[in-house]
Parts: structure tokens; sequence; C-alpha cells
């Protein structure tokens, strides 16, 4: 048969009636703990709470130890985060130094968001610029997109049944900085023949609205960097600019409208083929030069702008 009191003995209230028949009515203590289905070793550890700290001592107590034998102190995690900031030490140097164990540097390091040694430099502020004039700077870039002959799963969702490769397009992109007036071409590659000809049907594109190209500004890419693509340019007297090895963003212009043309039309329309998606460009470009609003050019469209510059 179960001890009436065995549920009752974890609990302040059990406690303290175990206290109450030991202090006031004097049994003996093995007795009251056999009782309460406890040992008496438990029983004499609550006894002693009791006349040590009175009715508190008998509350639940979290088991988590007041202190801790091996945490680290303050003025060491604050002398780690000097080391780190001030001389660029390794988590294995410090705890050389501090003579302390390098998973415990590396840990508080983490917690201080230093784990990293790029984490100690201050990002970079964003540098915006815009050309006051139309013509002074083209962005040059190319995207490439996988050919379909059927709607993709970008669209569907459903990634079952994924035919065989059948290639890429490759989306030529030239957008001038002032206006953000852009021109696209659907080409089957990015070689130089390719980048060269684009070029020169990009320019005159631009001369037939009235702009004359200054600078073209491109990433190093093989096409672009090619002496046949450098030829061109110099007999058009044009300077070219090329962008920091790794840092896209120096030529953010033309990454930001190829983030638009995929979010607002190439990933946005259940095309039925790569065919449908090449031959509905020349819309969507219209519309985009025409009528789309810029924030940065006061909620104007490219064409609204160009007409305010001329």
């Amino acid at each position: 048969m179960n001890n009436p009191h065995q549920n009752a003995r974890m609990t302040p209230l059990g406690r303290a009636e175990m206290v109450r028949r030991i202090v006031e009515e004097g049994r003996p203590v093995a007795e009251v703990a056999t009782g309460f289905g406890v040992s008496e070793r438990t029983a004499r550890k609550w006894l002693a709470r009791y006349r040590a700290e009175g009715v508190a001592g008998l509350k639940n107590r979290s088991s988590r130890p007041q202190l801790v034998a091996n945490r680290t102190l303050e003025p060491w995690i604050d002398m780690m985060e000097a080391l780190r900031r001030e001389y660029r030490l390794t988590a294995e140097e410090i705890a050389a130094q501090l003579r302390l164990a390098r998973s415990t540097v590396a840990a508080w390091l983490k917690r201080r968001g230093l784990g990293r040694l790029r984490l100690l430099e201050a990002p970079a502020p964003v540098r915006r610029y815009q050309r006051q004039r139309p013509g002074e700077l083209l962005h040059l870039d190319i995207k490439k997109l996988a050919r379909f002959e059927r709607v993709g799963h970008r669209i569907t969702g459903d990634r079952r049944g994924k035919g065989e490769g059948a290639g890429y397009d490759f989306f030529h992109v030239a957008i001038d900085d002032a206006t953000r007036l852009a021109y696209v071409e659907v080409l089957p590659d990015e070689r130089r023949a390719s980048t060269t000809g684009f070029l020169i049907r990009a320019l005159r594109w631009f001369r037939g609205r009235g702009i004359k190209i200054e600078r073209v500004m491109t990433d190093n890419g093989s096409g672009y960097v090619a002496k046949l693509f450098t030829k061109a340019l110099r007999m058009l007297r044009i300077r070219h600019i090329r962008t920091r090895p790794y840092t896209p963003k120096t030529n953010g212009k033309a990454e930001r409208f190829i983030q638009t043309l995929m979010r607002e039309w190439a990933y946005a329309i259940p095309f039925r083929s790569s065919q449908t998606r090449a031959a509905d460009l020349p819309r969507w470009l219209a519309w985009y030069n025409q009528y789309r609003p810029h924030a940065s050019l006061d909620r104007r469209s490219p064409l609204q702008a160009l007409a305010g510059t001329t």
C-alpha cells in the first residue's frame, strides 16, 4: 500500500508537516522519516534548513549551484576582448597569454561576437553615387538563365521530372547611371564577339535617344577584358572602367536592374518556354523604361527622368 505522505514529501507543505512532527511533537527523526517515505538523512537535511532559515528553508530551490568553480570572471573576459580587438590575437594565442583553456577563450569570443577577424572591422559606409548627365556612365553586365521547354519549378514549386539541361540564355544588360534607362538583349553566350556586338548595338540604341556614352563600366569577365572589346571602346573614344575583383556592388546599378528583371519578369511570369520568355522581353523592357517609377528618380520612370534632363 502506498504511503499517504509519499507524494507530499517533495512539497513545502509536506516538509513543513514532517518538521512539525519532529520539532513540536518530539517524535524521533527516523520514525517520522519512515512515515513520510524518505530517508533519515533527507529528514535531517530539511530539519537543519528549518532551524537555519525557518519556513523559508523548506521551499523549493533550483538545483543549479550558486557558485561555479570554473566560471570565467568578467575581468578575464574583458581582457580577452581587449587582446582580440587591439592585437588581433587568435583564441589560441589569447589562451596562452592568460593561461586559460583555448575552448574557453574561443567560446567567450564567439559570445562577444568576435569569433571571426572580419567582425572586428566596422562595416564600410554605403557610398551611393549617381551621375548627373545621361551618358556619363553606362553599366554593362550579364545574367545567365537556363533554357527550358516547359514551366519550371520556380513557378510551379514542383521539382519532379526535371528535364535534361538545354543550355543557357545570356541576358546582356546596359543601364544608364543617371536615368536608369535600360537596354537588354538575349544572346547565346558571353564571349568577346557577343559582348562587343552588344556594346555597339547598345551605344547605337542610346544614341538614338539623344544619349552619347562617355564611360562604360564592366566587371572583369573574359568577354569584357578581351582585346576586341577594348579596341572597340578605344576606337570610339569611350573610357573603360572595370570593377574591383569580387566587388559586384561597384557595378550596383546593373546588379539591381538584373534583380528587378528577374523578380518582376523572368521569375514572375509562367513562360511556356525560354523562347516565349525571350520574345516577351521587349514588351517588359518598354514598360520598365516608360512607366516603372524609381525611388531614386523621385518616382519617375527612366524616360521621364531623361525628359527632365534634356
